[in-house]
């Protein structure tokens, strides 16, 4: 009997930033990894990494260094092979206990959103600007997603501003571009009351690691403990161990508030070169990446023809946004292909 499913039978995966079936382009402006890294310190603790063995099945000394780092008990801290493996994780917790609704911003990260739909639970999208309070407690839910600063937009979600609690048991911030907010931040909200999740990589310039971990709210250790009993063996690698221990020193994180100085500066450009083309900028975004969207009726067919010329950008339809495009802030040379690619496709006008 032939086991092999039909391809009828095959899902197509998720659209995702980053390299495609004709692997990675060049200039790839389509994720939102810190293009001044990767990291030095970050890379080498990486590649020295001994792969020869397992990690600490109980990850003690990581969980210790990032209690340390984030000033919480080791005990708050779940380590994850990937922050969508921790969305997987946590929503499947949140249905076993007896939830039936998931709350998301109106554009965030498809993972969100798959796992509810996996587990069966709807799913109710929050408005992206709130007018009142009013408007916050018509939000019911049984798990919240937040993100701050938001993808596609670079945002601050509102919701997290709020000091008012809503309903629900679980309350999370995804943390991803937290440390990659290259303007002024909104006053801290409080956080002991979320759960927070944690994916370095993208800060450092390694996303091609996966290594994440969640800090528990203050009062959840039983809720922790379940996450951690639901996780298979060894969810984090050597490499992913050695990421995330790199990424609580200090030497990394003055890396990192000095890379921003250098992203500021080219985002400033990029934005201007967009508005050189003729496209339009959406304000506001406060992170290493912004959306803009391009004045052509065929999205598709330009992003296949920059595609060509080994440029790439993301589309962001699967974020409810058509007609925009995601781009990830990179240095001036890349700025530079994406100015001629563009020109490249235009069509050149016929002498009189």
């Amino acid at each position: 009997m032939n086991a092999s499913l039909p391809v009828s039978f095959l899902a197509e995966p998720p659209p995702h930033g980053g390299p495609d079936a004709r692997g990675p382009a060049r200039w790839d402006f389509s994720t939102n990894s810190n293009a001044c890294g990767p990291c030095p310190e970050a890379l080498a603790a990486v590649q020295q990494a001994d792969a020869s063995r397992y990690p600490d099945p109980s990850y003690t000394a990581l969980r210790t260094v990032l209690a340390e780092f984030h000033q919480v008990r080791p005990e708050r801290i779940v380590l994850a092979a990937s922050a969508s493996e921790f969305i997987w994780r946590i929503t499947t917790l949140a249905a076993r206990c007896g939830a039936t609704a998931v709350s998301l911003p109106t554009h965030s990260y498809g993972d969100y959103a798959q796992a509810a739909r996996a587990w069966g639970l709807s799913i109710h999208h929050r408005p992206t600007h709130w007018t009142n309070s009013t408007d916050i407690h018509t939000t019911t839910a049984d798990l919240h997603w937040m993100c701050e600063p938001s993808s596609p937009q670079g945002l601050t979600d509102p919701m997290l501003q709020t000091a008012q609690p809503l309903s629900g048991r679980w309350w999370v911030l995804d943390c991803a571009y937290r440390p990659l907010q290259l303007h002024c931040p909104p006053p801290p909200a409080p956080m002991d009351h979320l759960w927070q999740l944690w994916t370095p990589n993208k800060a450092l310039g390694l996303t091609g690691v996966r290594a994440a971990y969640a800090i528990a709210p203050l009062h959840s250790a039983e809720d922790a403990a379940r996450l951690i009993a639901l996780a298979p063996s060894w969810p984090v690698g050597a490499h992913g161990v050695a990421l995330l221990h790199a990424w609580a020193q200090p030497t990394t994180q003055h890396w990192l508030a000095s890379s921003l100085i250098t992203l500021r500066h080219w985002k400033k450009s990029q934005q201007t070169l967009c508005a050189t083309l003729g496209w339009q900028i959406e304000p506001g975004s406060r992170a290493n990446y912004f959306v803009a969207r391009p004045p052509t009726h065929t999205l598709h067919t330009a992003l296949t023809h920059l595609r060509a010329q080994d440029v790439q950008l993301r589309d962001c339809t699967s974020f409810g946004l058509p007609g925009w495009l995601r781009l990830g802030v990179l240095p001036p040379q890349a700025q530079q292909a994406l100015h001629q690619a563009w020109l490249n496709m235009q069509p050149v006008p016929h002498p009189t």
